[in-house]
């Protein structure tokens, strides 16, 4: 059993990041356990805590997580802005990065068929705008298209869908998506040795 430690911005990362990093370890045959760091207060407080807990983790010494993930939006700084602000050299123990661009919720709408085969009805491929809020009403539209309501702003189907995606399709048609998917693979790949 691997130990993950996650530092995410909010819910829908928890859902999300949670969905494809036990989806990747599954395809990769290894088993994870996820220690929920934080899932609240933005990109701050993920900055801030993660500081924190590689701060304590020097100290400390092992044992150490055998894995950390630290995931925020790219919030139109794009991709390689965001992966400069954060940062992962110096850590105690190996950290991969998850920056969506710009949204965590776009990557839910990146492939039109995993949405029918659990919503029933397909969604249009997402662009690619920095406008704050699109991502999030863009999957809520898409889920009141396919006739339902959703009650968590539509986070409450993000397993199901990532469940559901075509990983190779979403990887080419975005590129932070890719990279987070290609670094968990390799992370989960390295443990197979």
């Amino acid at each position: 059993m691997r130990d993950i430690a996650l530092f995410v911005e909010d819910d829908a990362h928890q859902q999300v990041i949670g969905a494809l990093v036990r989806r990747i370890a599954a395809e990769c045959d290894v088993s994870v356990r996820l220690d929920w760091r934080n899932a609240v207060g933005g990109y701050g407080r993920v900055i801030a805590e993660l500081g924190d807990y590689m701060r304590d983790l020097k100290r400390q010494g092992s044992p150490w997580p055998d894995l950390i993930v630290a995931a925020t939006d790219a919030n139109c700084k794009g991709l390689n802005e965001r992966v400069r602000e954060i940062g992962s050299s110096d850590t105690p123990a190996p950290m991969i990065l998850a920056v969506p661009d710009p949204h965590i919720e776009r990557w839910l709408l990146l492939d039109g068929a995993a949405f029918k085969a659990v919503l029933g009805t397909g969604c249009d491929a997402p662009d690619q705008k920095c406008d704050r809020g699109r991502y999030k009403q863009r999957l809520i539209e898409a889920i009141h298209a396919a006739g339902t309501t959703p009650l968590l702003g539509g986070i409450e189907y993000a397993e199901d869908i990532v469940m559901a995606m075509d990983i190779g399709r979403a990887s080419r048609v975005d590129r932070s998506f890719k990279h987070f998917v290609e670094d968990l693979r390799d992370a989960f790949q390295g443990w197979q040795v």
